[in-house]
């Protein structure tokens, strides 16, 4: 009788902890989804860097988080060819041609729209992005994560320079942190490659 209350109390404990998770986390995709004025709650994130070494060697990341936790399965590499020294908004601009290429021909591996494009820079670099999404007529936010003088993001920002404070909440800011964090580690890894 007491092996089986323990068992209750232990499984009444691992559902609570579950679903508190599971609730912490929605409640700060909504609270992100409001602040960036989203019609939809922001369930698939992706994030873009670019890395590189004075201009050579040019890699891009694409990181996907979907319900608040990386999705590494969704994960991309790009290598990019043929790039003016240095010019990260063009590089920028290839990596998110390719990656809505492959959505618009509903490529295995880039089938799933994403809800919103975190992009890893300032205004100028969500401008670039924004342009794309549009010219494949497709309606995609776009945010430019811009960055203290500790290299976090402390704001996201829109293509017309609208800037977006995130530092002010923790659970967003923390979460908005991890991915930026992961893109560029990703991106870092691969270039290092």
């Amino acid at each position: 009788v007491r092996l089986v209350e323990l068992a209750c109390a232990n499984a009444r404990e691992e559902a609570e902890r579950v679903s508190t998770d599971y609730e912490r986390t929605n409640k700060t995709l909504e609270l992100l989804g409001s602040m960036l004025k989203l019609e939809n709650l922001p369930r698939r994130l992706e994030s873009y860097d670019i890395s590189h070494i004075a201009g050579t060697d040019i890699v891009a990341s694409m990181v996907v988080f979907c319900d608040g936790a990386p999705s590494k399965k969704d994960y991309k590499r790009f290598k990019l060819e043929d790039m003016p020294d240095q010019d990260d908004y063009a590089s920028m601009r290839q990596v998110l041609t390719r990656r809505l290429r492959h959505f618009a021909a509903g490529d295995a591996g880039f089938s799933e729209k994403p809800d919103a494009l975190l992009i890893d820079g300032g205004v100028e670099h969500a401008k670039i992005a924004e342009e794309v999404v549009r010219e494949f007529a497709l309606d995609i936010p776009v945010y430019g994560m811009v960055k203290d003088d500790r290299h976090r993001t402390r704001a996201l920002v829109t293509a017309d320079g609208h800037e977006i404070g995130i530092s002010g909440n923790q659970a967003v800011f923390a979460l908005i942190g991890r991915i930026q964090e992961e893109t560029h580690r990703f991106a870092i890894e691969y270039h290092r490659q």
